[in-house]
């Protein structure tokens, strides 16, 4: 096993390069030998969650591991562009949700688009360009007339209209980092474009179009963190419901109004609080949740029931050390995870707000 880089994920009161080095090498124990990545071992593996963790790989470093990972995607991928929900402690041939969801697929584009600019493998983009390409299609086969993405499809072809705020956020962060892969690879998209356009305004105009899940603190920040709203619509947001998610010194509920704050959902927090410019009160937001660490291992318990102060559940998951891990190299000013993050080398002007 390599000594993962640390240089820039030391961050006061969060990681120390010795603590930080642990956190990688504890994702990097649950990764299978054929690269799979599963939430931890003898769990499942889900697309978003594995890619998230593979990106976690590359901010360290771990560029093979990283890789590894995308290779797994790139020979289990569905005939249709899709993968499957889940996959039994990430064994391909032991599926345990054959529904195909949209934000799941989407998200290798930003795994990839973030791989290559860790390490400007031209041979890599190559090879995962047409993983990307079936992907995209894909999710955009699922996208309703108002802009917003269907959430999923069902194993028996049945495809499910109804769009979630947080999935189509995430999903619009993946569509530019797929315009970007076809602008380097000198392959223009502009259906792709016009997608990613309407799901944007779709967005940042039209709530009515997506499930309402706004209990979940997760729809509050993520068209921030998918780069749908920026600037001062961005920092509204945020503004707005700061006191309904964030509890001062423990971290970012879940749900509202479950006492349960959990490290993945601040992390996320943090990453957007970074691309809006506040990098002070990301910090404290991930100094916060310091106390789900688990020094052994160096991993991230997923939650804490506040109120009974219990640690639930009782699970060591690779996404939540690999959206800290990410979220602490924003800050540090890594060039890849600042570019997918921040919007840098993304396309921009993509809303036409000028549609109903």
């Amino acid at each position: 096993m390599t000594t993962p880089r640390t240089e820039h994920l030391v961050l006061p009161g969060v990681l120390t390069a010795e603590q930080a080095a642990a956190t990688v090498r504890g994702i990097l124990a649950v990764q299978r030998e054929d690269g799979a990545i599963p939430w931890f071992r003898g769990h499942h593996l889900d697309p978003w969650d594995h890619t998230e963790a593979a990106m976690a790989l590359d901010a360290a470093g771990e560029h093979q591991a990283a890789e590894r990972a995308y290779a797994w995607l790139a020979r289990h991928q569905n005939e249709d562009g899709s993968w499957y929900a889940a996959y039994a402690d990430g064994d391909f041939a032991d599926v345990t949700d054959r529904g195909r969801e949209t934000n799941f697929v989407a998200y290798i584009a930003v795994g990839v688009w973030h791989h290559y600019l860790s390490t400007g493998d031209d041979t890599f983009l190559d090879r995962m360009w047409p993983v990307v390409y079936a992907a995209v299609e894909y999710v955009l086969r699922l996208q309703q007339p108002g802009g917003q993405i269907g959430w999923r499809r069902d194993d028996d072809g049945t495809a499910t209209e109804d769009a979630l705020l947080t999935g189509s956020s995430s999903i619009h962060q993946a569509l530019r980092c797929a315009l970007a892969i076809a602008e380097q690879r000198e392959e223009p998209q502009p259906d792709w474009e016009l997608a990613a356009g309407a799901l944007r305004h779709a967005i940042r105009r039209h709530p009515e179009r997506f499930l309402d899940k706004g209990r979940y603190s997760m729809d509050w920040y993520y068209p921030v963190l998918g780069g749908a709203l920026t600037g001062v619509e961005a920092k509204a947001r945020i503004e707005e419901a700061w006191e309904r998610f964030v509890v001062p010194g423990l971290g970012v509920r879940c749900v509202v109004p479950n006492p349960w704050v959990t490290g993945g959902e601040s992390a996320e927090l943090a990453l957007a609080l970074w691309a809006m410019g506040e990098s002070d009160r990301a910090l404290e937001i991930l100094q916060s949740i310091q106390h789900l660490r688990e020094p052994e291992s160096g991993l991230y318990w997923t939650g804490y029931v506040f109120e009974d102060e219990a640690i639930w559940p009782r699970e060591l998951t690779t996404w939540t050390a690999g959206s800290l891990l990410l979220a602490v190299a924003a800050l540090g000013g890594h060039e890849a995870t600042c570019a997918v993050f921040g919007g840098e080398l993304l396309p921009t002007g993509l809303d036409p707000d000028c549609c109903g």
